[in-house]
């Protein structure tokens, strides 16, 4: 019998996080419209500073052979989370924004992983990246239709990946990079309950934002 590729493994591990995490009150409400584009906007705000901690670390594990074949260029948001940022916050908005707790938690870890544990690294680079190209495109799609915000403008433009013409054909060369990712089945172990502990930090993200946005009764 074939051993389970590890790209399927992490997947179906992560399952039931990635569905508590996708449909969570927050993300429920913001979706079908409950919620306006102040919540939208506190949203991208938290997740600048996941992608500074992303970004900032990659350098030091771009020669890494665990972690450095996943630092694909094209894949890189925090440029784009910057002008979307300007354009919802305002001139000034990186001197007003703070995370919220949780949110320096995550961002903690992952510089953390990224010192100390690239394939660690690498659970949270699959959590955060995998998502934008999938089920991103939802929450892109409804921001535009919504708010009237432009795929071709700013507001959106971390979810436009313009450096890959198709996501279905780069999403499948990524989970090759996982099957052959260079470490033994107990540190795969390791990277599937860090992928846990990542979708943890992004339902807490998700659970503190709708405490700041509660719909009324």
């Amino acid at each position: 019998m074939e051993p389970t590729p590890f790209s399927t493994a992490i997947r179906t591990a992560s399952q039931g996080s990635h569905a508590a995490t996708n449909h969570s009150p927050f993300m429920s409400h913001l979706l079908d419209g409950r919620l306006g584009l102040d919540a939208f906007t506190r949203m991208t705000e938290q997740l600048w500073f996941v992608y500074e901690a992303l970004e900032g670390s990659a350098q030091r594990l771009e020669d890494d052979p665990v972690a450095g074949p996943f630092l694909k260029p094209e894949l890189m948001r925090a440029a784009e989370l910057a002008k979307d940022l300007a354009h919802l916050s305002g001139p000034g908005w990186r001197r007003r924004l703070e995370p919220l707790p949780v949110t320096a938690v995550y961002a903690a870890r992952i510089r953390e992983v990224a010192e100390e544990w690239p394939a660690g690294y690498v659970a949270h680079h699959y959590t955060r990246y995998l998502g934008d190209l999938s089920g991103g495109q939802i929450i892109r799609s409804i921001a535009e239709r919504r708010w009237g915000l432009d795929h071709r403008g700013d507001g959106v433009r971390f979810y436009v990946f313009t450096s890959i013409p198709n996501p279905a054909e780069f999403k499948r060369e990524y989970r090759a990079l996982l099957d052959g990712l260079p470490v033994d089945e107990v540190e795969k172990q390791r990277v599937i309950e860090e992928c846990r502990r990542a979708f943890g930090f992004n339902r807490g993200i998700l659970e503190a934002l709708d405490g700041q946005f509660p719909l009324s009764a």
